[in-house]
């Protein structure tokens, strides 16, 4: 069943006349259920054709800015597209092409001025197999995925032009338009793609999912689009290290949330104009999310760091515990690299005995991600009979739900302690309710955690803080210590 309605007309005429796309015109028309998204291109654009159809079997075109132009559909299906019907400033021809859809001939056939060609070339089951090939070559283990998109920041400067203009439309028939009210265009893409690469890999769109999928689109006339903004909100677009442009999305949805609807208009078309080009694909890659093994380890040798030993670009002993371990590691999971962690360390001369020092390893974007406990056991014993220096016990898979907080020395101790930053783990929170002002929040946390200023941040010096997270001023009132979790001494009997 077509989604639009007779009081949509008057607005899918306006962006169809304009030069937007079938699904674009669904989102500026609040089409918010999934089903009229995953139609083919062809057939959406047939039914919008109809649905566009006076009651004379005519199709009214209007290309931007010039007078309106009325197109017999007889005289269109007789072939008459040699017709030059040239606007009076040169722009906006309008032919045939061979599917009998309408192109325009100041630009690339058929790509919308709104998406810039996303929703009609990068969201069909071509497009998507092409990716799923890439997955599949990857060599990547997953079970679910999460698919993410970037696309061209100068969409959302051609979205917010197409949005004044469907707006000021509405308005003359004492009807509105909020910017919440259009369907946003990664929803759309997402409706269309989710199930295409289901159905293609034979997995779950899982958001929570560790294995990523990304697409990252371009545009060439990114700059083009986008120039005026930085002109009018200069302050919006400062250069960064780690970005190519200044032109991010994030920069220029700043500057149309700071810039003025008429300011706006004086500089940049309303509707946007049609593009040069379509979009392309600039990268697609394939990333897991860490995973994290831990276990204990006891050290018998008395010349084994615990680390490498290097000193000035120097290795001073050939191996280390956290090498022995983790080569293994990276070779069976697959992994590109490693972070080693333990609780304390011991000399390069120190033996380590008893049950072991717990450690911690962070594999990063590993492709081999499955493992039962029996090749976790086999990889244990790999690992124990490769060297007499160190022997591992308790070997798991762990997760890490902990949160990492940067703490400079608090301003209470500084007389007495070093000036550091120091980074502490936050193991777990609880909070409880008491009124409207005051909760009660228990906590587990790594050794040496300064608690006081990780509730009230220690003017900034604790980062991130009760305060920060929860976007308030907090303080504290009472601090109890319930418990200190060392396996030391042992429980006696009664």
């Amino acid at each position: 069943m077509f989604p639009l309605t007779e009081e949509n007309k008057h607005v899918a005429q306006l962006l169809f006349n304009t030069g937007t796309c079938p699904r674009c015109i669904f989102r500026f028309c609040g089409v918010d259920f999934h089903a009229p998204y995953k139609l083919s291109y062809e057939e959406l654009l047939n039914e919008l054709q109809k649905f566009l159809k006076t009651e004379k079997g005519e199709l009214i075109l209007e290309v931007p800015n010039p007078p309106p132009k009325k197109i017999r559909l007889h005289e269109l299906e007789d072939g008459i597209d040699g017709t030059d019907n040239q606007s009076q400033n040169g722009e906006g021809r309008v032919s045939v092409i061979e599917d009998g859809s309408i192109a325009s001939k100041n630009s690339s056939p058929n790509v919308c001025n709104v998406c810039l060609g996303i929703l009609q070339e990068f969201c069909d089951k071509e497009f998507i197999k092409k990716v799923c090939q890439k997955v599949e070559a990857s060599g990547f283990e997953f079970t679910n995925l999460v698919f993410s998109v970037s696309f061209p920041p100068q969409l959302s400067v051609r979205e917010h032009a197409a949005w004044l203009l469907v707006k000021q439309e509405m308005g003359k028939q004492s009807l509105s338009l909020g910017r919440n009210d259009i369907v946003q265009l990664k929803e759309a893409y997402k409706w269309i793609t989710h199930p295409l690469f289901s159905e293609e890999l034979g997995v779950p769109i899982d958001g929570k999912s560790l294995f990523e999928v990304s697409v990252v689109f371009a545009h060439p006339e990114t700059v083009e689009d986008c120039h005026f903004l930085r002109a009018i909100c200069p302050d919006c677009f400062k250069p960064a290290k780690n970005k190519q442009s200044v032109f991010t999305r994030m920069a220029v949805m700043k500057a149309l949330n700071k810039i003025n609807e008429e300011d706006f208009r004086k500089q940049f078309p309303c509707p946007p104009n049609s593009p040069k080009a379509v979009c392309s694909v600039l990268e697609m890659e394939c990333a897991h999310g860490a995973v994290f093994v831990a276990g204990r380890y006891n050290k018998y040798s008395r010349n084994l760091p615990q680390t490498p030993w290097i000193i000035d670009g120097e290795r001073k002993l050939e191996s280390s515990v956290e090498e022995l371990i983790s080569d293994h590691l990276l070779t069976v999971f697959k992994a590109e690299s490693f972070n080693f962690s333990s609780s304390g360390r011991e000399d390069v001369d120190v033996r380590t005995l008893g049950n072991g020092r717990p450690f911690a390893i962070e594999l990063v974007n590993p492709h081999r991600v499955h493992f039962t406990s029996q090749e976790i056991k086999e990889l244990q014993q790999k690992i124990n009979s490769s060297s007499n220096k160190i022997q591992v016990r308790d070997l798991q898979l762990v997760t890490s739900d902990d949160l990492k907080i940067d703490q400079k020395t608090p301003l209470r101790v500084l007389h007495r302690r070093p000036l550091a930053v120091r980074s502490r783990i936050i193991h777990s929170m609880e909070s409880c309710y008491v009124d409207e002002h005051h909760f009660r929040l228990q906590l587990k946390t790594q050794a040496g955690t300064y608690i006081k200023e990780f509730v009230h941040g220690d003017f900034g010096r604790t980062k991130p803080n009760i305060g920060s997270l929860m976007n308030v001023t907090a303080d504290i009132l009472e601090l109890d210590v319930e418990s200190v979790d060392v396996d030391w001494p042992p429980a006696l009997d009664d």
